[in-house]
């Protein structure tokens, strides 16, 4: 890793926030931006600054960041810099942010989520990558055949838990149910490999499943109306247009009394009954440790394998379970507020 001289670094937090809007000039699509204080020398003398594009706010991907840049300030103290960057849920934000990263000459480059990974890749085939909140890393990237290692200058960990265990707890929860709506977002690779998925499982248990694909959040409400309309139990992968507008969903759902198994937490929090959860921070942690050993030389990221969350809970909304009249088994763990 290069040398950074400490008097070119800056010295106080900043945050900036900005609205993206369509057809805007580039200034006008830069998201919130925070650059952490300016890093010490390590014991060697070296200083690294990190490029942080996490696609949206919403907890679950907030937990990642955390995650990633404690333990990265756990492994390196001072001598890292982050510069961390909001695309509010914009992917072609994404591809600006990236862009400015690469100008920048960071040493390393953080993608919190899918679109954000695949504007990293689109954007530096030199600056390693680490992608964190990705669901499936063959499909997110194009590649065929993926062994678990992507290679050239891309790893990172996945969000991915067990689908077939999802579709256990659905029918764990609601077994005379007879037709599941698959609710997803038609612009996110990664949940149509998800509901593709847990179709296959869900048929195999029994279950009639449909696909309801809305393309962003201008048709999402009447699509999840058609689709509370038309089943039993809905689920919903993890998808972070789905995340981004849990409300939307809950709003429509918990009136007509239609359950939704959720893909991960915070969408469980906003709109679903349960969920098989993973710890978002923990998979940060997890990304950090990554970081801490691409930046130092420890490790080759062509070498390295995407990880994986390393365990998972049977959570459940206790409040929407209450509205619903629905009961858990003993094993669930609520979802705290």
């Amino acid at each position: 890793m290069k040398k950074k001289a400490l008097s070119v670094l800056l010295t106080g937090a900043m945050a900036l926030s900005m609205t993206a809007c369509g057809g805007a000039k580039e200034a006008e699509t830069t998201a919130a931006s925070t650059v952490a204080e300016a890093a010490e020398p390590s014991v060697d003398g070296q200083t690294y600054t990190v490029g942080i594009c996490q696609l949206v706010q919403h907890a679950a991907l907030d937990a990642a960041t955390q995650g990633f840049k404690d333990a990265l300030v756990e492994e390196l103290g001072d001598a890292v810099t982050f510069d961390e960057q909001n695309a509010q849920g914009d992917s072609n934000t994404c591809s600006t942010i990236i862009n400015s990263f690469v100008s920048s000459d960071v040493d390393l480059i953080l993608a919190n989520a899918t679109p954000a990974l695949q504007a990293a890749q689109a954007g530096t085939n030199e600056i390693p990558i680490l992608g964190t909140s990705v669901t499936e890393y063959g499909v997110a990237l194009g590649i065929d055949g993926f062994d678990g290692t992507v290679g050239g200058n891309i790893s990172g960990t996945s969000d991915l838990a067990p689908l077939d265990e999802q579709a256990a707890m659905l029918n764990e929860l609601f077994p005379e149910a007879k037709n599941v709506g698959l609710l997803y977002c038609s612009a996110e690779a990664n949940s149509q490999y998800q509901v593709d998925t847990v179709k296959t499982a869900l048929e195999g248990l029994g279950y009639t499943c449909e696909y309801y694909a809305f393309a962003d959040s201008n048709d999402l409400s009447s699509i999840v109306t058609k689709a509370a309309s038309e089943n039993d139990v809905l689920y919903v992968p993890t998808d972070n247009t789905a995340a981004a507008n849990a409300e939307i969903i809950n709003n429509i759902c918990q009136p007509e009394g239609i359950p939704v198994i959720a893909g991960e937490e915070g969408i469980c929090a906003g709109c679903g009954v349960a969920t098989l959860s993973i710890s978002y921070y923990d998979l940060g942690v997890g990304t950090g440790k990554m970081a801490a050993k691409i930046l130092t030389g420890e490790a080759d990221i062509a070498e390295m394998p995407i990880e994986y969350a390393p365990q998972f809970t049977k959570k459940y909304n206790q409040q929407l379970c209450e509205a619903l009249g629905i009961t858990v088994p003993d094993d669930y763990v609520a979802i705290e507020e």
